[in-house]
């Protein structure tokens, strides 16, 4: 079923503003529409909603005022924007354009029904409007790394639209990469529904394909590649050969690992473990083509990928020790998310995603009793209760072990087999003294983390830690590997929740840890309601996510920047996530780039040999939340430079940046 949309092919008379030939082409393209695609839906006018009405909604989608910064700009103009009609809050993902056409990718995790693409109409820059909207298939929906391209092979002329497949439904989601042919952006055609990696059978992943969660595409001569994460052999780079996008061909799997990359000295650091791809980008630099990957806390790499079915291994970059803008932390976040090349290829920005403006005091929590008494590594969850809001400003009691704490069905509308499902012992069972906190111990696996601290505060319980499974521990390579994972679902936290390692959760219990696969669930796992040791953990403010400057030849860190909120304890509450999320360097214009910094709005940077500075940003009255970043081209305008933003909570922003000029004195 597709959700209702607020606007229509009227969107196409405002053609005739910016020019009769444009019009005329429009006229055309919406006959044609009629061919379209059955995945794909043109929008007529059928059950409007007024501008006012929409953005009343978005008023309140960061809570009451004061919930967000406070509206501002500097040297950023607002030229238009357009809300999708009836997305839910955090389901807006990633933007891509070409032309006159921007595609913003619409996530629908809890429905698992109403995910796509959808097709706004750009032809009038001042007045946006969506025309159309891309089914992708039930059960799966696409997020990151969205991306448009021409394509000019010996089997397909025209432009291509490539999106990712995250599965939100066990029994009809699929994996890969989705491919559309939008060189008519109003009857697209479906290429490709699903191509990728074939799944090697994983218990409990009945697919065809692994899902991933990002794509990019790129063309050298006469053929065409697209390279993938891979959320089920998360350290792979997967590159297909896509000359004939009707038939993609999986051409090589690459382990970054395998050379080494992960900062060295640090691997032991539970925090620092996680050295997994997240994302990547291609750009030809010379006679090279080289693919630059966001590897997590294993920084960022280099690979030349002149023949794509052999990568081969370039360089990579280290955190520096201390961290860079909290030096009273040896250990920085890591969390290498995205970059691109600058455009003289000189130097990589790259953005590190932190949504924790916490962590644990020397990123480890205590055992305090019983024979494994000790510090293990161990994290805060950045969305719920702080530790430090509790009465002592700590986490600090017995402990008791509730399984996964799955519900039966799941916010995205599956069941939970046993013994995920299987219901936790109530608070009332587990004995504490006055003064300590009674804390369930989960482990991850089958449901969202947010599902399983509402399991835990729903039976009463003041705190809740979910230990990684044997993948998170990379089945034993790394058994204090943590991962304190993002919200899934709606509902208001009302306690703390911690993330420790698989290796820790079986000393907690008292019992042997093993890594052996299959699982979760694992044969090892111990009995609902076995009664653990006692634990406390306590916190420090340690900001959000950074962007990070790069020498491109040297893989070394010139700089760091954040903006000033994020640096600052009083806006780690009640402002929003105050992270960096993406970069769009700017290739027309020299070192300037764009943020897209959720909360923090987007934000303007100059970078050179001096570092990075800020010189500009917008931030609207009633808040944003952007997630996607973008600079494109619009021809009609005078000066047709834009920066194109999708906000996770209403649609497409279209920006432009225009750097006051001093004045002279009297």
């Amino acid at each position: 079923m597709r959700r209702r949309i607020l606007v229509g092919l009227t969107a196409l008379a405002t053609l005739a503003l910016v020019g009769g030939g444009a019009a005329a082409g429009a006229d055309q393209q919406a006959q044609q529409a009629a061919s379209a695609d059955p995945n794909f839906r043109v929008l007529g006018d059928e059950n409007p909603d007024s501008a006012a009405e929409i953005h009343a909604m978005h008023a309140m989608q960061h809570g009451g005022p004061g919930d967000h910064l406070p509206g501002s700009s500097e040297n950023v103009r607002l030229i238009g924007q357009v809300d999708i009609d009836d997305v839910a809050p955090g389901d807006v993902a990633d933007v891509t354009a070409y032309g006159n056409y921007a595609y913003l990718a619409v996530r629908d995790p809890e429905g698992c029904t109403d995910a796509g693409f959808a097709v706004i109409d750009m032809s009038d820059p001042t007045d946006p409007e969506q025309v159309g909207f891309i089914d992708w298939t039930d059960g799966s929906f696409p997020g990151e790394g969205a991306h448009v391209i021409n394509l000019n092979t010996p089997s397909f002329k025209g432009q291509v639209l490539a999106g990712n497949n995250e599965i939100c439904d066990e029994e009809t989601g699929e994996g890969g990469l989705t491919l559309w042919d939008v060189t008519n952006p109003l009857a697209p055609v479906q290429l490709v529904d699903h191509a990728g990696d074939p799944s090697a059978g994983e218990a409990g992943f009945p697919h065809e394909f692994n899902h991933i969660h990002s794509v990019f595409i790129w063309q050298q001569k006469k053929r065409a590649f697209a390279v993938m994460t891979d959320n089920m052999e998360f350290t792979d780079i997967d590159i297909m050969e896509i000359t004939d996008p009707r038939n993609p061909v999986l051409l090589s799997e690459t382990d970054a690992n395998d050379f080494g990359v992960a900062r060295e000295g640090v691997v032991s650091h539970g925090n620092f473990q996680g050295s997994f791809l997240h994302d990547m980008v291609v750009k030809r630099i010379g006679d090279t083509w080289t693919l630059l990957v966001s590897y997590w806390d294993g920084g960022w790499v280099k690979f030349n990928v002149n023949d794509p079915a052999n990568p081969v291994y370039i360089d990579d970059s280290d955190y520096p020790l201390p961290d860079t803008l909290f030096p009273q932390f040896m250990f920085p976040e890591g969390n290498a998310h995205q970059a691109e090349f600058s455009k003289n290829n000189r130097w990589i920005i790259g953005t590190d995603e932190d949504f924790s403006p916490f962590r644990l005091l020397n990123d480890e929590f205590s055992i305090t009793s019983g024979p494994n008494a000790g510090d293990y590594p161990g994290g805060e969850f950045g969305w719920t209760v702080p530790i430090t809001s509790y009465p002592d400003s700590q986490l600090n009691g017995p402990t008791i072990y509730g399984g996964y704490g799955c519900p039966d069905v799941s916010a995205d509308g599956t069941d939970n087999p046993a013994p995920f499902d299987l219901p936790v012992p109530p608070a009332s069972s587990l004995p504490a003294d006055p003064g300590e906190e009674k804390i369930l111990v989960l482990q991850r696996g089958q449901c969202f983390f947010s599902e399983k601290v509402e399991t835990a505060q729903d039976a009463g319980y003041d705190g809740v830690i979910i230990a990684n499974h044997h993948a998170g521990a990379g089945n034993g390579s790394a058994p204090d590997a943590i991962l304190c994972g993002s919200q899934g679902h709606e509902f208001t936290p009302t306690i703390g929740a911690i993330c420790i390692g698989h290796r820790a959760f079986h000393l907690l219990l008292g019992t042997t840890p093993t890594y052996d696969p299959p699982g979760p669930p694992h044969a090892d796992d111990p009995a609902i309601g076995t009664l653990g040791a006692d634990v406390l953990a306590r916190s420090e403010f340690d900001g959000w996510g950074y962007v990070r400057l790069l020498d491109a030849n040297t893989m070394e860190q010139i700089d760091a920047y954040a903006i000033d909120e994020a640096l600052d304890e009083d806006f780690a509450t009640g402002f929003g996530d105050l992270s960096v999320h993406e970069v769009a360097v700017d290739p027309f214009k020299k070192n300037l780039a764009y943020l897209s910094y959720y909360a923090g709005g987007l934000r303007v940077i100059k970078y050179g040999a001096s570092g990075l500075k800020e010189v500009g940003h917008y931030v609207d009255e009633e808040g944003n939340n952007f997630w996607g970043v973008e600079v494109h081209k619009l021809r009609q305008l005078k000066k047709p430079t834009v920066i194109l933003a999708s906000d996770r909570d209403s649609g497409l922003w279209i920006f432009q940046y225009q750097k006051e000029r001093k004045k002279k004195g009297n």
